[in-house]
């Protein structure tokens, strides 16, 4: 259960924000990747993995110490894996280059500076995504993922009975988690101020969560200042962000937000908070080296959560890549 908008149409700043909603803690950590970094895709050695070298630098935010689930990368390109029950990438075919599922946004913040390469690369070089199972439930991951420029282009990549389908539009604003994309905006037409005639939903379903989320970014006020920009997206994402509920007594389908990031994606800024910390850290991308030369670096939110506050590129250490997870 997670919801993003991107806001880029205010005339001031080009945002996104995203919660992340989970069951448990994912151990989440921010890691700063240089140029020049080596990349396979994981797969068993003979089985036609997709290889590359990173041609930008990212911010990218790490869970369970085994996938990059969000990021923006040094040209201003931003991404966000959620959840996708429908998700279904297909029976393995070697003769198709394949992807680790935990390295498949990487994959995007290291090769491409907008929405439109990426995407024209992801229809005319296909690759396969492998996944594997994950979490202390053992969950098979499956996902779909969202990709925004600095221009505020935005595109919704899905893996719907095997096959990719592709939604590239600024205007795709939103974008939660069951059903599939599709459906979400066949659904949004039935609501007031979208074509329809239903009241605003309530619950915290992710079809609800997402005409909220569309309705509020639709009803923003004009900013005055990027800051208020980047205020006004993260009081979206808490509208439709879950308390702290028990889940012993909850919906099934419940997950609390266990945090959330903002990206200012003209100004290079990338923002992070935990639900369980009061306070937001972001880092400047412009205050970090992604020079080939330059070390892998580490903020580690699990060890500084309550002190990370405010700009913290200095709060960064020299660290080993965290190991992405193999696909099986």
């Amino acid at each position: 259960m997670c919801t993003i908008i991107v806001w880029s149409d205010n005339g001031i700043a080009n945002v996104s924000a995203r919660n992340m909603d989970w069951f448990e803690d994912m151990d989440t950590d921010l890691w700063v990747f240089p140029r020049g970094m080596r990349r396979t895709g994981l797969v068993v050695e003979g089985e036609n993995s997709l290889n590359w070298v990173s041609k930008y630098g990212s911010v990218a935010a790490s869970v369970y110490g085994i996938a990059t689930a969000d990021g923006i990368n040094e040209a201003g390109l931003g991404m966000h894996m959620l959840w996708l029950d429908e998700s279904d990438y297909g029976a393995r075919d070697r003769f198709i280059p394949g992807l680790s599922v935990g390295l498949w946004g990487q994959f995007f913040l290291d090769g491409f500076a907008t929405t439109a390469e990426a995407v024209a690369y992801a229809e005319r070089c296909p690759f396969q995504i492998l996944t594997t199972t994950f979490s202390s439930a053992n969950y098979p991951a499956t996902v779909h993922l969202q990709l925004e420029d600095a221009s505020g282009d935005v595109a919704v990549l899905e893996y719907i009975d095997g096959r990719l389908e592709v939604h590239h539009s600024p205007d795709y604003c939103v974008m939660t988690n069951s059903p599939i994309f599709e459906k979400q905006l066949e659904n949004l037409r039935l609501y007031e101020g979208f074509g329809g005639e239903e009241p605003l939903p309530g619950s915290s379903e992710a079809a609800d969560r997402f005409v909220r989320a569309a309705y509020y970014l639709k009803h923003l006020r004009q900013p005055a200042s990027s800051i208020e920009a980047i205020a006004g997206a993260i009081s979206v994402v808490r509208n439709v962000a879950q308390p702290f509920v028990d889940l012993t007594q909850a919906h099934a389908d419940t997950s609390p937000t266990i945090w959330r990031t903002v990206i200012d994606h003209a100004d290079g800024t990338y923002y992070f908070g935990s639900t369980m910390s009061p306070y937001l850290a972001w880092l400047d991308l412009s205050r970090l080296s992604f020079a080939e030369s330059s070390p892998v670096r580490r903020l580690s939110l699990s060890t500084d959560l309550y002190e990370c506050m405010g700009e913290s590129s200095d709060r960064l250490e020299d660290s080993v890549p965290f190991p992405w997870v193999m696909p099986g």
